[in-house]
């Protein structure tokens, strides 16, 4: 690399070293589409898109001086920020390109408010008026007041990386802790996330690290995937209520107050049956649950709040469908083990408390069966006690 003082301070960069260092962060890959007056729809691909303010709404990309694009986009006064998914490298490299009517074989549909294109298939599509605009050396900056966005398609998105496009494969994630609430856990899951991904690799399966606050469990890790594919969404951050039958791998070491704290969650009427479960998992060492008609209702709701966190959604509330749920049976015959869907077990603190809790599910049939994988994960779960400094 050949770098040559200018001036006091400022140093000249070859252009192809300035887009080989930079090249080494990966960017997500946008269409920003408008409706130009009398000339009908136009747009064009950026990788540097950003959100800039809640309030107000504001996001922002740089469009080239030398776009031909962005002009038509300007005199619109308004645009559709598409999100392009993993699978349309082929719209990305449409609208790459320097002429022609990039929308006459691309599907699209438009934004209720400003009439901008929707790209068929795209993850997200963020509608926004032109706030201002900048200079900023051979860009400019483009500050766009956001009118209207959502979630179109949900998915993996599509990534521009050393010079090629890709896309972003979440066979470990950890979650974020905005709210402060999660140093612990965190601390606790980058201690253990090689166990998770090891695990989870080797039993073909998604394997979860859930944490107790108050009264919810709170997904913070998540490695692997499903035995059916990459999904399309992740758990992680994911907030469930913490009440009976769920979340029995951390009532079942708590103190008899907490225990009875969370069976008042419950009917009174099924008391009883909850505290035999919690010594059944205490005696056994980990929680079984089972397949059922709720169990489904329950997996759609997630995956739903998965797709649009904070949307009203058609499902029932979590809090109605976790009573209707089915886990550990008190005889584990072969026709049970037959039903199990998520196997959990508990992972102790400094303090002998239950400070993560491991879940599987999505594995495929093992060939020694349900056992091994308790046993897999049991495993696993001492080896995480081991190195969080538990008991």
């Amino acid at each position: 690399m050949t770098v040559t003082r200018t001036g006091a301070g400022t140093r000249a960069i070859e252009p192809d070293w300035y887009r080989r260092v930079l090249g080494q962060y990966p960017t997500g890959v946008c269409v920003v589409a408008a409706d130009q007056p009398g000339a009908g729809p136009c747009g064009m691909v950026v990788g540097s898109f950003t959100s800039v303010s809640l309030d107000p709404p504001l996001i922002a990309f740089y469009p080239a001086k030398s776009s031909t694009s962005w002009p038509r986009i300007e005199a619109a006064g308004a645009f559709c920020v598409n999100i392009l998914g993993a699978d349309q490298e082929d719209v990305c490299r449409t609208f790459s390109a320097k002429a022609g009517n990039k929308f006459e074989n691309v599907p699209f549909h438009r934004t209720p408010q400003t009439s901008s294109p929707i790209i068929d298939g795209v993850v997200a599509w963020i509608d926004c008026d032109i706030e201002a605009v900048q200079d900023a050396g051979d860009h400019v900056l483009v500050l766009g007041r956001v009118r209207e966005l959502d979630v179109h398609r949900p998915g993996l998105p599509l990534l521009f990386f050393q010079g090629g496009y890709g896309r972003f494969s979440p066979h470990s994630l950890a979650a974020s802790d905005a709210g402060g609430s999660l140093t612990t856990p965190l601390r606790q899951v980058d201690l253990i996330r090689p166990l998770l991904e090891d695990l989870a690799r080797e039993l073909g399966c998604r394997c979860l690290a859930g944490a107790r606050t108050g009264d919810e469990v709170i997904i913070v890790a998540s490695a692997g995937y499903a035995r059916d594919g990459i999904d399309a969404t992740t758990p992680v951050g994911q907030r469930l209520p913490y009440l009976p039958p769920s979340g029995s791998i951390f009532a079942a070491w708590a103190s008899e107050d907490q225990q009875e704290s969370w069976l008042r969650h419950a009917a009174p009427a099924t008391w009883d049956q909850h505290r035999a479960a919690l010594r059944l998992v205490r005696e056994r060492g980990y929680s079984l649950g089972l397949l059922s008609p709720a169990q489904r209702e329950f997996a759609s709701a997630l995956d739903a709040m998965a797709q649009a966190p904070g949307a009203p959604g058609s499902t029932p509330p979590l809090s109605d469908l976790i009573p209707q749920l089915s886990y550990d049976p008190p005889d584990l015959t072969a026709e049970t083990l037959e039903l199990v869907r998520q196997i959990t077990v508990p992972v102790f603190g400094p303090g002998n408390e239950v400070a993560l809790a491991l879940t599987i599910f999505g594995y495929g049939t093992p060939p020694d069966g349900i056992p091994q994988l308790i046993s897999d994960l049991l495993a696993a779960a001492a080896a995480a006690t081991r190195r969080i400094g538990g008991q």
